[in-house]
């Protein structure tokens, strides 16, 4: 068994929620068992138990480590050995306190150090009553430093277990501003994706729109020359729809030529936007390049609008790239389905599928496939196969 597999395995373990109760009671019966080999008095006997005890509810409610703390010193002055089972509980309590930030460290840290101190001071006074014992320096005599040093080792351990559940709490906070820094990072990468890819959507538009509006204008204007007989009204009918087509491309260009970037290639600026009737171009590139990839037609198939015939040939191209990408050697398939009222487009392929953390995906391509698909109306789903691999299905209804 690796390292990682054994600390995923302990950190479930901890995690689950019989966890504090079934650590608590197993304390508890080993608390009671001690004090039936080493009975002591009542108080220290009931501390005891009542410090293990508590345990059990340090999840539910963090603050209880208070009692479970202050039940273990309150055992400790109670008699001058520390039993195991206070020593482990007392390490526990201080070490959730600090963990769920119960109080400040500093303030964990100086109310334990002063119970150690009461506990500690109670010992001398006993000691110094006690005929049994030998020679107790008096306090500021030579030698009375000595005395003070049970509290000196508590107070270390305390400082110790402290420390320990705020650097914890500290690491967990850290992941979670990390994660939450992540996720924050990845929504605003999608969101310009979609911004960007709506800018492309923007820009062929402009292309498509600005085609088949000059073309209104030439034919309007040039019906009035070539179709004889127009009347006076008729011809001025012509003019006026000119005008207006001329008017409208001046709009867009106003309104959409901002959204043109510079390019440095003028012949792909000038470029018709490709359609359906390109797709065989586009997987041969794919097969050029060391892919595999069938297309399968159903349906009559039927010419589509530029704007449908551009959106359904980006979806391909952006799958078999994410295929490229994401399951290098796997062999594609690409369905095109014409129905009666859309057509039903999908491209998957054999490869490993979407990875198991289902964190991103094969990256932003999937927000531009969505974009084109909700342009015409339609919609885009994306995900594991059936039978393995990944999967593009899209409905662009017309």
């Amino acid at each position: 068994m690796s390292t990682t597999t054994l600390r995923r395995r302990l950190r479930a373990l901890t995690a689950a929620p019989a966890y504090p109760w079934v650590t608590g009671a197993a304390l508890t019966a080993g608390a009671a068992a001690e004090l039936v080999e080493f009975p002591g008095s009542v108080t220290n006997a009931t501390a005891i138990l009542v410090s293990t005890a508590s345990l059990m509810w340090r999840r539910t409610f963090p603050p209880v480590a208070l009692v479970t703390v202050a039940a273990g010193l309150l055992s400790f002055g109670a008699d001058t050995s520390l039993s195991i089972a206070v020593m482990i509980s007392g390490l526990v309590g201080c070490y959730v306190l600090a963990r769920h930030r119960v109080l400040h460290p500093a303030l964990l840290v100086a109310g334990g150090a002063l119970g150690a101190l009461a506990a500690n001071l109670w010992h001398i006074f006993s000691w110094a009553r006690d005929d049994r014992l030998p020679y107790v320096p008096p306090l500021g005599n030579a030698g009375s430093l000595g005395l003070f040093a049970e509290g000196f080792g508590l107070c270390a351990v305390i400082l110790g277990a402290v420390s320990m559940g705020d650097a914890v709490r500290a690491r967990e906070e850290t992941r979670r501003e990390r994660a939450l820094a992540q996720d924050q990072l990845i929504a605003m990468e999608r969101r310009q994706a979609a911004e960007a890819e709506r800018a492309a959507i923007a820009r062929e538009l402009h292309d498509i729109v600005s085609h088949s509006v000059s073309m209104i204008a030439v034919q309007a204007e040039s019906a009035t020359y070539t179709t004889p007989g127009l009347t006076p009204q008729a011809r001025e009918g012509f003019q006026q729809i000119a005008g207006t087509a001329r008017a409208s491309m001046s709009e867009l260009r106003r309104l959409l030529g901002v959204l043109r970037t510079p390019q440095h290639d003028e012949t792909a600026a000038t470029a018709p936007q490709p359609t359906l009737a390109h797709l065989d171009e586009l997987l041969d590139q794919h097969r050029a390049v060391g892919g595999s990839v069938d297309l399968r037609v159903s349906g009559e198939r039927v010419p589509l609008a530029a704007v449908w015939e551009l959106s359904a040939y980006r979806i391909v191209q952006e799958s078999l790239t994410n295929a490229r990408k994401h399951a290098p050697g796997a062999r594609a398939t690409v369905e095109l389905d014409y129905r009666k009222d859309r057509l039903a487009l999908r491209v998957s392929d054999d490869g490993p599928g979407p990875p198991p953390s289902g964190g991103g995906g094969p990256g932003h391509g999937l927000t531009g496939m969505r974009e084109r698909a909700s342009l015409v109306g339609g919609s885009l789903t994306a995900g594991a196969g059936r039978a393995g691999g990944f999967r593009v299905e899209a409905e662009l209804p017309w």
